[in-house]
């Protein structure tokens, strides 16, 4: 009998704000959810000051590399606080998950919320 190993976490948030309060908490509370179900974390990339508010995210971008690069060896996640922590706007936020996709993954909250499907392609058309 062969072992699974677990997934291995990417968490990502961004954060616009000088406070850096809240942006600890979610940190803390996605470090928390990988501990409780048992997955190791790859790390943690943050977009801050002007990069949050665009789609042009330079740690994202990193994050997706080093995903995609762990993809051959594990099952890859990328672990936000909420959808919300990738884009507030739903058709930024298919985009970014489509992203998470191609690299390998797929992104996971820490509220369990829904995720959007890859199978569900009509949603994104293009890349920004």
């Amino acid at each position: 009998m062969t072992a699974t190993k677990p997934p291995l976490a990417f968490v990502y948030d961004r954060c616009a704000s000088h406070s850096r309060r809240q942006l600890g908490m979610r940190l803390a509370g996605c470090q928390h959810y990988a501990d409780r179900m048992g997955w190791p974390l790859a790390g943690h990339w943050c977009d801050l000051g002007a990069h949050a508010l665009t789609m042009h995210r330079p740690q994202l971008a990193a994050l997706l590399t080093a995903m995609h690069a762990a993809a051959d060896h594990h099952e890859v996640l990328c672990l936000v606080h909420t959808l919300d922590r990738l884009a507030t706007d739903a058709t930024h936020r298919q985009v970014l998950q489509h992203r998470v996709v191609e690299a390998g993954g797929r992104t996971v909250t820490t509220f369990d919320e829904p995720h959007w499907s890859a199978q569900d392609t009509a949603l994104v058309r293009r890349r920004p």
